[in-house]
């Protein structure tokens, strides 16, 4: 009997159709199928973080960033010891597999909260680490140039997926049971494993071999993603623009918490207002992905798209830090967002595309993940902290202003260094495989 891994051998690869469209298609697909899945449990994970207690919110945080550093080592060994086929198929499995247990749990032992903080956990792992999974392998499939075209369009079917599953998790909530919402997920996400079997099948790589490979690639240890980025500037550069990601993005959530507690006291305005913003969001997501990123990526540049929204965040926290109202706050949550998803996401990982094999699926994963939740820990603490000893939520916004000229400039100097080194590649360059 055939292993299930080996369904797509190399020589199949070759005989397939390996047009462009079938890939970013299938990579559409893929990704709507991914977020769809994420954002129909989304909503249980936020209702299990209120069982825990409001006030608790902090320590899931930094529960999730300790499950975080307890994961990178296990998938950095795991890596090391099979094939990357291997690796995206058993993530995946792995994952569906855990959606049954919460099914089980929930039917059995019920909403407790020991259940609920481990489903938070859980959940907030999974999303950081199948997103950053799902792009490491798009880095590798598509090259730089085509990933500047397409990476707008892959993007765009993880927004569409992204407003899809809230709708779907809204109906089945009012329709059946709770945990009804863990087995449409579980579908969902076994209809993304086998887009990742239909994109291995077109994609010229070979995907069988072991990311170890003595030819190209040292043999990975433990926590080898740190060892990548220790001794890269280019990826140091990356950690520096993901830190004051992290840093405005948590102090954009922290501020719309407390602004929203303080303006709207019913919980029926408060649903609707985080409703609003995630539908407009997406909204404006899916018509920029489809429409807008390629062309605007292609015509202004890398570097321009990095410093783009970082520059906006500071002139909106000079808003904020002026008048720390609702729809100031509604206004920039939206336009970081929206931003995010149209310019810096896909910009971010087009930055991988220059990289090597192993600093794509180890040190990124290690950034996407670890360095990522670390930094959402840690200005969660200092934001409580400086809460505590009385700073108001002007003086916070004024804080981070200059933090937020920091990233764009850093995002700049990142779009610059990707160009350079895309245009020291070669054609025949093995750990740097053209795709198509």
């Amino acid at each position: 009997m055939k292993n299930i891994f080996d369904i797509f051998p190399r020589q199949k690869f070759q005989q397939l159709n390996t047009q462009p469209t079938k890939l970013v298609s299938c990579s559409f697909l893929y990704f709507f199928c991914l977020l769809c899945s994420y954002f129909i449990l989304r909503p249980l994970r936020d209702e299990m973080g209120i069982v825990n207690g409001a006030m608790n919110m902090q320590w899931l945080f930094t529960g999730t960033f300790v499950a975080m550093l307890c994961i990178v080592p296990i998938f950095a060994l795991l890596m090391a010891k099979t094939s990357i086929k291997r690796v995206l198929i058993l993530s995946y499995s792995f994952f569906v597999s855990n959606i049954f247990i919460f099914y089980i749990l929930f039917e059995t032992v019920g909403i407790t909260k020991p259940v609920a903080i481990a489903f938070f956990i859980w959940l907030s792992v999974f999303n950081l680490f199948v997103v950053s999974l799902f792009w490491s392998f798009m880095a590798d499939v598509f090259t730089g140039p085509t990933s500047k075209r397409f990476f707008g369009i892959i993007a765009g079917g993880g927004s569409l997926g992204a407003l899809t599953g809230p709708l779907i998790a809204n109906y089945l909530s009012k329709h059946s049971l709770i945990s009804t919402l863990l087995l449409v997920a579980a579908l969902f996400l076994f209809l993304a494993l086998c887009c990742i079997f239909i994109i291995l099948a077109l994609s010229r790589s070979d995907y069988s071999s072991k990311i170890t490979t003595a030819k190209t690639l040292s043999i990975i240890k433990l926590f080898a993603g740190i060892r990548n980025i220790a001794k890269s500037r280019y990826l140091i550069s990356i950690v520096i623009f993901i830190l004051l990601y992290t840093t405005i993005s948590t102090v954009l959530y922290f501020e719309q918490a407390h602004i929203v507690e303080d303006t709207l006291g019913q919980q029926g305005q408060r649903i609707s207002y985080f409703s609003n913003i995630d539908f407009t969001v997406n909204t404006i997501a899916i018509i920029g992905q489809l429409l807008l990123t390629g062309s605007i990526i292609q015509r202004f540049g890398l570097a321009k798209v990095l410093a783009s929204i970082p520059f906006l965040m500071g002139l909106g926290l000079l808003f904020l830090g002026t008048s720390s109202s609702l729809w100031v706050i509604a206004a920039l949550m939206v336009i970081h967002r929206s931003g995010n998803f149209i310019l810096l996401r896909p910009s971010r990982e087009i930055l991988y595309t220059v990289t090597s094999l192993e600093e794509k699926y180890k040190a990124k994963n290690f950034i996407d993940t670890a360095i990522y939740r670390g930094g959402d820990a840690l200005v969660g603490w200092l934001f409580a902290g400086l809460v505590a000893i009385g700073w108001g939520l002007g003086a916070i916004a004024f804080l981070a202003i200059p933090l937020a000229f920091i990233w764009s400039f850093v995002g700049h100097s990142l779009g610059k260094q990707q160009f350079k080194k895309e245009k020291n590649l070669t054609l025949n360059n093995k750990i740097h495989e053209n795709n198509i």
